[in-house]
């Protein structure tokens, strides 16, 4: 196990379970901030830490390959009171609660994979570098408005303006500074204040609609409004509502989401899916429609479609059910995450710098001189002759191979044997220090053409 940073505790967890860079960026949950860590040598380059305000704690989380770090920062972490020690160690204990409730860490992702490359090589393909990937249970009232964002929206927009809400209808719970910051005074200017997702009734009142446009909600503005309004006056407690949905059935919880102002089949799924408790559930958009068509066989255009029928809609869902079992919507997720743009290089390895050559034990050059390939170096190596490049063996028709062997036998061209070219055999055409290889090529062409 990892060394534990300082604050945190350390929950065993392997990046196959969870991958945090996939899991809180590939268009499940938009409020995850993530910070850059500069942390010492050994350490890997790309390390981050990873926050979310929650009601009543901002979670901080950290990982290693083997280990999940977390810690909390509660109100009290700012300018109010301290802490008892056994007071704060129970509230760690329930954030504990929420990490293994929030990411299903009860289900065995390894397993599903396993499971999911069994029944389908396309999947068995993408798993080796999309591993890690697990559906949230995420709180169902942030999933729906987050998903009411969602229509005709891309990730890095749906996050701003999640990001904006939070910050004109919630009250930050803590400030503190980025984890990479030295403990600041009191006033620094690098502190983060964090804000909690807002309530349905925060988010009610009529003139909501009007603060959202004018933050670029557009027409969404209108239904994020509507549908809060809506649940308030119908039921006291509207989240405690929305949570259970979680235990009624599935086509009576999407019933009841399509009832909601903003919401169609495609949203209320993704609700379905990632807060109440559906994991069989397909949500189908033009990315998993054109997975659909390029992988299995449904048949359709390449590109976007013109329009998404009911008909279209639940054939995909379908069949993609069939293909990958019960758990269906979890590996949904996967291909869907590796079909997006933003993730093109991810689990590809960093390319290693090149270098010119490598210097031999017996060398006179320092190994910490030679520099490596820039651009410019490059731009001078490939203006040297190279030798011609074999082409592709092309195979002619039966009458045309006699002639072909004719002239290949009359327009042979010596070629010259792969000698190796020593130091004693450059001298004289080399500078000090032996001669570069290059020096010793000229050399044996001059000697070749005597």
């Amino acid at each position: 196990m990892a060394r534990v940073p300082l604050g945190f505790r350390a929950l065993s967890l392997s990046v196959a379970q969870l991958s945090l860079p996939a899991v809180l960026k590939c268009g499940q949950s938009f409020r995850w901030q993530s910070y850059s860590l500069a942390l010492g040598a050994g350490e890997p380059s790309d390390a981050r830490e990873w926050r979310l305000a929650l009601e009543d704690r901002v979670v901080c989380l950290r990982q290693s390959p083997d280990t999940l770090f977390y810690r909390s920062l509660f109100t009290e972490d700012g300018d109010g009171p301290a802490m008892e020690t056994s007071e704060r160690e129970l509230r760690e204990d329930a954030t504990l609660l929420w990490i293994r409730d929030y990411f299903q860490l009860d289900i065995d992702l390894e397993r599903l994979y396993d499971d999911w490359s069994a029944r389908d090589p396309v999947f068995k393909a993408a798993a080796g570098r999309f591993g890690g990937i697990r559906i949230l249970r995420q709180d169902p009232w942030e999933n729906l408005v987050s998903f009411i964002c969602s229509t005709n929206n891309h990730i890095s927009r749906i996050t701003s303006m999640v990001e904006n809400l939070c910050i004109h209808f919630t009250s930050a719970i803590v400030s503190h500074p980025p984890p990479s910051a030295s403990t600041p005074a009191p006033d620094d200017e690098s502190l983060i204040a964090y804000h909690p997702f807002p309530t349905p009734r925060a988010l009610s009142h009529p003139s909501t609609e009007a603060t959202l446009r004018n933050l670029g909600f557009g027409y969404r503005a209108k239904y994020i409004q509507k549908t809060a309004a809506l649940l308030c006056e119908t039921h006291d407690d509207p989240c405690k509502w929305l949570m259970g949905l979680r235990n009624i059935d599935k086509e009576a919880a999407r019933l009841e989401l399509l009832k909601l102002h903003g919401i169609g089949p495609k949203v209320a799924d993704c609700i379905l899916l990632m807060s109440l408790n559906q994991p069989a559930v397909v949500p189908v958009d033009t990315h998993v429609y054109q997975i659909a068509v390029k992988h299995y066989g449904f048949r359709g255009t390449s590109g976007k479609p013109s329009s998404m029928t009911p008909k279209m809609y639940a054939q995909i869902a379908e069949k993609l059910a069939s293909v990958w079992g019960s758990y269906a919507g979890w590996a949904h997720c996967v291909l869907f995450t590796a079909d997006l743009k933003a993730f093109s290089s991810y689990g590809l390895p960093s390319p290693a710098p090149t270098v010119l050559a490598t210097a031999s034990t017996d060398s006179a050059v320092p190994t910490s001189l030679i520099k490596p390939l820039t651009n410019t170096r490059k731009r001078k190596l490939m203006s040297l002759p190279t030798p011609e490049s074999t082409p592709t063996p092309f195979t002619p028709g039966r009458a045309k191979r006699a002639k072909a062997t004719r002239t290949a036998s009359a327009t042979q061209v010596p070629v010259l044997s792969d000698t190796v070219v020593t130091r004693e055999e450059s001298k004289g055409g080399a500078s000090d220090g032996g001669g570069s290889l290059i020096d010793a090529v000229k050399l044996r062409r001059r000697k070749s053409s005597k």
